[in-house]
């Protein structure tokens, strides 16, 4: 991703910054969407797979990058505390 684009782009909720989600986090997310266990804002499952996403500042909400784009949509984000347990 762009790093000129990933410094000006915010969680359009809380207004935190946002960074890339590192390689772990994405592992753990990926698991747990595997698992059928990872749902987002609008209480439906997550489906596939991330190879990218972005992160809140806080590290409480992800936001997927699909075909290198961010999907910066409240519905489409992802609580991560609902990692919590997953391998």
């Amino acid at each position: 991703m762009d790093k000129k684009l990933l410094s000006i782009l915010c969680c359009p909720v809380t207004h935190k910054g946002l960074s890339l989600a590192g390689p772990d986090v994405l592992k753990s997310v990926n698991a747990a969407i595997d698992a059928g266990k990872l749902l987002n804002h609008d209480g439906g499952a997550v489906a596939e797979n991330l190879t990218e996403a972005l992160v809140t500042d806080d590290g409480k909400t992800l936001y997927p990058i699909n075909d290198g784009i961010p999907v910066l949509l409240e519905g489409e984000s992802v609580a991560l505390d609902q990692l919590q347990g997953t391998p």
